[in-house]
């Protein structure tokens, strides 16, 4: 039976609605090209050459705070994912659920707006982009958990591919649209206190309550007939959710197994969006609109990469997608780290082949767990996939911030991320799963 194509369309938008959130606010612009620079140092410390260790001591422990900050947003997630799903599966409200997170994203991305440039608003900023973070996932739980109800076996994996596609075009535009602002001197904006980046943050927060209202409008809430049964107190969900797990392992083991495996591999994906831009700034020495040249280009890049591997995720099966993608962001990750040296040129190919590989390994993974996912139990499963992943987030926020403490220079964060996606690649080649094609 086949699903209206506008479900589906309404489903793949709620991608481009929040994708300003991750393009424009935690990598590309605001991130990258406000919070962790010499705007937020003392502004002795900020008067200095850009050269001067002590300068470049400064603007590594910005990356490394805002690193802090994602890493106990990680920790939030982890406890709080599974039950959400649990309880959004037992209630069939995941729609619900979806509504409530994304218009917490959107508050915190207009929030942003408060954050001036100045040293003292770096604690505010940091903490309401992480917090951003914990809603964006906590959301995703629910809109993954859809996935299933805008596809079929068959179309899944072309479904997924549609949703992460549509959400780097997404990035593509409104990275487009600051890019002409910045061109026009941003409107004749003041510049002063940072005023065009927290203007940005706002107009993110629109985007994604422009372009989110179709999915609550066209797809439906999960029919009644298919929630899990009574829904218990939210202490006694941990409970309910250890007698899951103990299920799952009993009875989908290759599920379980991915979920662990996933969890490492997924911290490095995220690790590379979240402090890609940051080293083209800092590493590289990518201007403002290199880096929103890049992040363009990027998004293109992992856009169409993304599309074109819903079909190889039909044909040839999620897993094979998602080998070949991690061995992929492997090889680039080490190029751009060992051949640091050689100039931006290196950034260009090296970054846009991570890019390449990134988001088929994400569209590739979402669809594989959609397909083992037990009927009924998807929001929990998808909410269990983002625990596994933050109960692993540490690791890439962890290794980057060591690596560039122990080193004293930031690239040597990009080896920490290489090393998450690697552990992840071996983990996954040891899970075994079925025929999931048809």
């Amino acid at each position: 039976m086949s699903v209206p194509a506008r479900q589906v369309r309404a489903w793949a938008l709620w991608d481009w609605a929040t994708q300003p959130f991750n393009s424009v606010i935690l990598t590309f612009i605001f991130t990258a090209l406000y919070l962790t620079t010499d705007v937020f140092l003392p502004a002795d410390v900020a008067a200095l050459p850009d050269d001067d260790p002590a300068k470049v001591a400064g603007l590594a422990d910005l990356a490394s705070g805002f690193g802090f900050a994602i890493f106990l947003a990680g920790l939030v997630i982890l406890v709080l994912a599974p039950v959400i799903g649990q309880r959004a599966d037992r209630a069939g409200n995941r729609k619900a659920g979806l509504l409530v997170y994304t218009i917490l994203l959107i508050l915190c991305m207009g929030g942003l707006f408060f954050v001036q440039g100045q040293p003292s608003y770096f604690v505010l900023g940091a903490s309401l982009v992480a917090v951003g973070s914990v809603f964006n996932e906590l959301a995703g739980v629910n809109y993954n958990a859809l996935l299933v109800q805008v596809s079929t076996k068959q179309s899944i994996g072309r479904v997924s591919g549609l949703g992460w596609g549509l959400g780097y075009i997404g990035g593509i535009v409104a990275l487009v649209v600051v890019v002409v602002a910045y061109s026009a001197d941003w409107f004749g904006l003041s510049e002063e206190n940072g005023l065009p980046f927290r203007i940005v943050a706002v107009g993110c927060a629109v985007w994604t309550v422009l372009f989110a209202i179709p999915i609550f409008v066209f797809v439906p809430e999960l029919p009644p007939a298919t929630a899990l049964g009574p829904r218990v107190g939210f202490v006694a969900s941990y409970a309910v959710l250890v007698r899951d797990i103990s299920r799952l392992f009993r009875e989908s083991r290759p599920t379980f197994w991915f979920l662990v495996a996933s969890a490492v591999y997924r911290d490095g994906l995220a690790g590379v969006f979240a402090f890609g831009a940051i080293i083209a700034s800092g590493t590289f020495g990518f201007s403002f609109l290199e880096v929103v040249a890049f992040g363009i280009a990027a998004n293109l890049v992992a856009g169409v990469s993304t599309i074109v591997a819903g079909r190889f995720d039909d044909r040839f099966g999620p897993r094979a997608v998602i080998l070949f993608s991690l061995v992929g962001l492997v090889v680039a990750g080490l190029g751009v780290f060992a051949l640091h040296d050689a100039g931006k040129i290196v950034f260009w190919i090296g970054g846009l082949a991570l890019c390449l590989f990134v988001g088929p390994a994400q569209t590739a993974s979402r669809s594989l767990l959609a397909r083992l996912s037990p009927v009924g139990h998807e929001g929990e499963i998808f909410g269990l996939y983002a625990t596994t992943g933050r109960a692993a987030s540490f690791i890439s926020p962890g290794l980057w911030s060591l690596f560039i403490a122990v080193a004293g220079a930031q690239y040597w964060g990009i080896l920490g991320i290489v090393l998450v996606v690697a552990v992840g690649l071996v983990l996954m080649m040891f899970v075994k799963l079925p025929d999931l094609r048809h």
